[in-house]
């Protein structure tokens, strides 16, 4: 296939990988947005708030040759990020803005085919992929997963109400007339869980199961003094946005019975979010606070190390379209414990996982009690699980092995003459 020259819109796209940057989504478009390089020139839309990460990364001779336009909107539109539906609309002006953008560097370029990589889910429409007059690539995308309705009772009820307005709000976005267009209109669709190839009704050849999520070769070796470290404790990690739908607090009350019965056991809990008191709190009533450690926000590289340093990743989230640290984990060599929805549901398998049903909550911290049981009393059982998910990460989630499958979808879809000429 001969070098072309793409247009890709990135809303996210941030080496640095900030909570403001929408870290998973930003490791996403940038990493993709360095594959996409090696094959093609690339010229790239993103949000003006990535150009400090993407301006050091060219400094430091991490990438280059790539063409990156800025845009943000006026600040008075920020408030409309407050909330779901409002942000929604955001997002959807800024890809108007975009939109114009496009059009005029068409004018001034000859783009050969147009890849909208993120935001992506499968209810929120591609506005430059609607109307742009060029071969569309849509995804990778989530969106179609959705709160189990039994776990709805576990989380507030502002939560629950989110979540129906969420629920609103997607039935809104699908059935507008761009939306349609958009499916329609993209020679390649790539979605990365079940949940979402049922949202969207089209003809499946376009349909292409692709992870959003993938981990670098350098991140993939961890230090063989990390991984010498033993430890007569038992330690459990979780990590990401404290959010209602992460199920953290189904893990918590997982944990106390387990610790109940296994006493050298201790609990991790890095990220931040709304929910951050509540668990506190949690802990609290359960008198396990000595046994359980909010950690915030920290580096990339010092997540993995803690990754590496723990026994098992246990991610008990029933809302989660990918599920970055479950790969994260997994090329650091360790089991997973996670739910069988959304992306968990795609990326645990039994090799180096164990994965439960969501049945109910009661059912989920019960099995997942197990589950923790299981690992701790079998040693062996960890690290073959361990080895068999970092070979996994190494097979299929390195980003340089993502980057040659996306190449090979554009061999398959894109029309016959712009690889002739």
């Amino acid at each position: 296939m001969k070098r072309l020259n793409m247009l890709v819109s990135a809303y996210a796209c941030n080496p640095l990988a900030t909570e403001q940057s929408y870290p998973g989504e930003a490791v996403l478009g940038w990493n993709l947005i360095k594959q996409l390089n090696r094959f093609h020139d690339v010229s790239v839309l993103t949000r003006t708030y990535n150009k400090k990460g993407i301006e050091e990364a060219v400094e430091q001779g991490k990438i280059s040759d790539i063409e990156f336009h800025y845009l943000t909107l006026p600040k008075i539109l920020s408030v409309l990020k407050r909330n779901f539906l409002g942000f929604s609309l955001y997002y959807l002006i800024w890809q108007v803005k975009a939109f114009f953008i496009a059009r005029r560097l068409c004018k001034e370029n000859r783009y050969d085919f147009f890849h909208h990589i993120t935001f992506n889910n499968d209810w929120m429409p591609s506005f430059i992929g609607a109307f742009l007059p060029l071969p569309f690539i849509w995804g990778p995308m989530g969106g179609g997963q959705k709160v189990p309705r039994s776990f709805k009772r576990t989380i507030h009820w502002k939560n629950r109400i989110n979540q129906n307005l969420r629920l609103a709000g997607q039935w809104f976005w699908r059935n507008t007339w761009f939306r349609r267009r958009c499916v329609r209109k993209a020679l390649a669709i790539l979605i990365c869980n079940t949940d979402t190839e049922d949202k969207i009704k089209t003809d499946q050849k376009k349909l292409f199961f692709y992870p959003v999520n993938g981990i670098s070769s350098k991140e993939l070796t961890p230090s063989l003094s990390i991984l010498e470290e033993k430890s007569s404790e038992f330690k459990i990690i979780y990590a990401g946005r404290l959010d209602a739908i992460k199920g953290i607090n189904l893990g918590i009350e997982a944990f106390h019975v387990f610790s109940q019965k296994f006493p050298k056991s201790y609990f991790k809990i890095i990220g931040d979010g709304p929910e951050r008191e509540r668990l506190v709190n949690l802990t609290k009533s359960l008198n396990i606070q000595d046994k359980v450690e909010f950690i915030p926000w920290m580096k990339r590289e010092e997540l993995l190390e803690q990754l590496r340093l723990s026994d098992v990743l246990l991610f008990p989230s029933f809302r989660d379209g990918g599920g970055q640290v479950v790969i994260e984990a997994m090329s650091s060599g360790k089991p997973v414990i996670g739910l069988n929805v959304g992306g968990p549901g795609f990326h645990i398998q039994k090799e180096w996982g164990i994965k439960i049903e969501p049945k109910d909550p009661g059912y989920t911290i019960q099995e997942m009690t197990k589950a923790l049981e299981t690992l701790y009393l079998d040693e062996k059982l960890r690290e073959n699980m361990g080895k068999a998910g970092r070979r996994r990460a190494e097979e299929f989630y390195l980003w340089e092995r993502l980057g040659d499958h996306l190449q090979k979808i554009y061999k398959e879809v894109l029309p016959r003459n712009l690889m002739e000429q």
